[in-house]
């Protein structure tokens, strides 16, 4: 199994693709897409969607796994950040690619095995895990190959209780 994994946002979208084969993970690929402050919104959009877009034609996942949105105390960060993920979602959804989302904690747990890990915690097990030198990506692509890792533990388990739910 393949996925795109998506740190989103809207100056720095992360992204990771993870693969797993048999019990072990590989990346694939992995880096972050910026767009600069002070250019307009719809074309910092436009260049997420045409970047994701060509990730997703370049390594043709099998889904695509996003970090949900944190709702902190700034209300005009957040509405970015989802603007970040639609359009990601948007690229996924023209190619009929299924999208997931998990919380921070939900990709702690599945890299750590602790929903309260440390940022620097959860870069060095993705390094590990992935066989990667030890942290060569930003924190953007290292976030995304996270939730890349936490979707393709949870792939497996997600498929068996959806085909017990269609047999019910």
């Amino acid at each position: 199994m393949s996925v795109l994994g998506i740190d989103p946002g809207l100056a720095n979208t992360g992204y990771g693709v993870v693969e797993r084969r048999g019990m072990r993970f590989a990346a694939l690929d992995g880096g972050v897409v910026t767009t600069r402050a002070g250019v307009a919104l719809e074309q910092r959009l436009a260049t997420i969607f045409a970047e994701v877009d060509a990730l997703i034609e370049r390594h043709q996942p099998e889904a695509v796994a996003l970090e949900d949105l944190f709702f902190g105390a700034n209300a005009r960060s957040a509405f970015a950040v989802g603007q970040a993920r639609g359009v990601v979602m948007l690229a996924a959804g023209r190619r009929g690619i299924p999208c997931a989302s998990y919380t921070p904690q939900q990709v702690k747990q599945a890299v750590c095995g602790t929903g309260r890990a440390a940022k620097d915690q959860v870069a060095r097990m993705v390094c590990t895990l992935l066989r990667l030198p030890d942290e060569p990506l930003p924190d953007h692509a290292t976030d995304a190959l996270a939730v890349g890792v936490c979707h393709v533990n949870h792939a497996p388990l997600a498929a068996v209780m959806s085909s017990a739910g269609a047999r019910s």
